[in-house]
């Protein structure tokens, strides 16, 4: 992965500066470019100069329409196509974003406004998306306003997002962070994160279409995180049906924020969510610090089946401490899927001193070893504390 380095224009057979040399710095924060969508190639670094600015339009009645990604089966928000991400990639190769801190704006405002009055005739168009599609660096580049998701990796191996800046105001409508979605391979570190729903959100495709598609979210790498959101810090799923395991999340900073992890599915999701590792996280001013659920998320149509239960086995939480919690946690698995292997280990959350809330739990087996407050009697068995003792 590391033979491509960001500004190195010998990896590349095409290189994309924003500036030409010419202009001078002082002029560079007057300049900035419109786009509807474009398309990147292989073998190219788009590199944005100190100042420089890519614009989405706010025209968006001429914005380009693509197919639904086939593990979704239709857009994420409506049925039939969805509009193009404003940079896009598909079947692209040895690719560098990156530069001295220049912008891509989304300008979604308009987008969103959309979305409030429900006039929005398809799904709205990510800022990045890059599709089926590998050996790819996001650095040192800041996305914010995006109409939908910020940066959405799909069907890709050997990613690396790394500081990276991505904003979106607090009530921004579904602005995840990093969506690695059924790609093998990503690194995401060193980025700071403010949005209006999940800062990063693992996924593998969409009920009965992931399922048939199945192509598995692995080898994934959080680390060196900061962020703050309505929703989760970091989340696995709801969409999981290809599968999503193999994920390590570590040294993780989450304040004034929902939820700090979410792990999360549902019944017709199918699928499985196995071997998470989480540790190094601190949480501040959260409602909840963890929640894993089995019952989160819609469906694409009717044709989902809801006896496609998800397995989810071997999560490890550990070396997380928390002030301002409003509640620790929760975990409830599936009454005919219950969740196995789950870990806790030294989960300190501290509330406002006033009253401890107790944790809650349901179909949920495995352990918990130096958990305040109190961990649920789920896990206290003798067998689950050996279990998280080998385990850690």
């Amino acid at each position: 992965m590391e033979k491509i380095l960001p500004g190195d224009s010998k990896s590349c057979s095409k290189v994309f500066f924003l500036f030409p040399p010419w202009i001078s710095s002082d002029l560079r924060s007057h300049y900035l470019v419109s786009f509807y969508s474009f398309n990147l190639t292989s073998h190219m670094t788009l590199f944005l100069a100190r100042g420089a600015v890519i614009k989405a339009t706010l025209d968006t009645s001429s914005w380009p329409l693509i197919d639904a990604l086939p593990s979704y089966g239709r857009g994420r928000e409506l049925p039939g196509g969805r509009y193009m991400s404003l940079i896009h990639g598909n079947g692209i190769h040895d690719v560098i974003i990156t530069g001295e801190n220049g912008t891509i704006d989304g300008q979604g405002e308009v987008w969103w406004n959309m979305w409030r009055q429900r006039t929005l005739p398809f799904t709205r168009p990510n800022i990045l998306e890059l599709m089926h599609s590998k050996d790819i660096i996001i650095s040192n580049v800041v996305f914010q306003n995006s109409p939908f998701w910020n940066i959405h990796p799909v069907y890709c191996s050997n990613v690396v997002v790394r500081n990276v800046t991505v904003l979106a105001p607090y009530d921004s409508p579904n602005t995840d962070g990093i969506d690695p979605d059924s790609s093998l391979n990503v690194c995401i570190e060193d980025c700071y994160i403010s949005t209006g729903d999940d800062l990063v959100a693992v996924k593998s495709g969409w009920d009965e279409y992931g399922m048939a598609y199945a192509r598995p979210s692995s080898g994934i790498t959080i680390r060196r995180l900061t962020g703050s959101s309505p929703f989760a810090g970091i989340a696995v799923g709801s969409e999981t049906s290809g599968g999503v395991e193999n994920v390590l999340v570590e040294s993780i900073h989450i304040y004034n924020t929902g939820i700090g992890i979410h792990i999360k599915t549902n019944s017709g999701r199918g699928g499985y969510i196995r071997n998470i590792t989480v540790s190094g996280v601190n949480l501040s001013n959260v409602r909840k610090a963890l929640r894993i659920a089995g019952d989160v998320g819609d469906h694409p149509d009717d044709m989902y089946n809801p006896n496609a239960l998800p397995i989810v086995n071997g999560l490890t939480i550990k070396d997380v401490w928390g002030v301002d919690i409003q509640q620790p946690g929760s975990i409830d698995g599936i009454k005919n899927s219950p969740f196995t292997g789950v870990c806790l280990s030294n989960v300190k959350l501290n509330g406002d001193g006033t009253r401890e809330v107790p944790w809650k739990c349901a179909d949920v087996s495995g352990g918990a070893l130096g958990v305040q407050p109190s961990p649920c009697t789920e896990l206290t068995s003798i067998s689950g504390l050996s279990f998280c003792t080998n385990a850690i």
